[in-house]
């Protein structure tokens, strides 16, 4: 039983209150990720020949790989809450430590990127030996915007990973499984905006 039972009448009352919270916490954030989202879309109509010479010239394979390692994480993250439900937990553990562990992989490629992207004289408000080199109006403001993007959505997967490795060292049992979906959702909203940001920067 958690420390807070005392403040619910009951386990069904609690359970209710995390997800409320949880709504309300997702709904801010898909507020923060729409205008981002917004501003590309904006931005790429005014200068659709930087944002895809930006596009093209970005790491397309080190992108997709994430896309790959996210979709495989919150598949293995989808099984671990059925174990959970099954009550099969040490499955469940196993599988939830995989999830973060694909967590920290997509930090670790995105900061690759990054790198990349440092070494090609790349960096966010079009700062770097690249722009001398690509005078291209509008491009600063692709990249500036990709920084941004993949910068907060890199924030919210370390927190994420955060999250998750924590509910696997202290898995719920049946009474607390409101707990590990709440996880579990705030997982999947973090690689749905993926999915966004993806093709905008990527392949669009």
């Amino acid at each position: 039983m958690s420390a807070d039972s005392d403040h619910f009448e009951s386990v069904a009352q609690r359970a209710q209150a995390v997800r409320l919270a949880l709504g309300v916490f997702l709904a801010s954030e898909t507020l923060l990720f729409t205008a981002i989202l917004a501003l590309v879309v904006g931005y790429r109509a005014t200068w659709p020949e930087a944002f895809a010479f930006g596009v093209h010239h970005n790491t397309k394979v080190l992108g997709s790989i994430n896309t790959v390692v996210l979709l495989t994480s919150s598949t293995s993250l989808a099984v671990a809450l059925e174990m959970l439900r099954t009550g099969r937990r040490r499955v469940a553990t196993a599988l939830t430590l995989f999830t973060a562990a694909c967590g920290v992989a997509f930090l670790a490629i995105k900061i690759t990127e990054y790198e990349h992207h440092f070494a090609e004289g790349i960096y966010p408000g079009g700062r770097g030996a690249f722009f001398v080199a690509h005078p291209i109006a509008g491009l600063p403001a692709f990249w500036t915007l990709y920084f941004l993007a993949t910068g907060f959505h890199g924030v919210h997967v370390l927190a994420g990973v955060g999250a998750v490795g924590y509910r696997a060292i202290r898995m719920p049992d049946a009474t607390e499984i409101h707990r590990f979906e709440a996880t579990a959702l705030y997982w999947h909203f973090v690689d749905l905006v993926w999915l966004f940001l993806w093709p905008l920067f990527y392949l669009a």
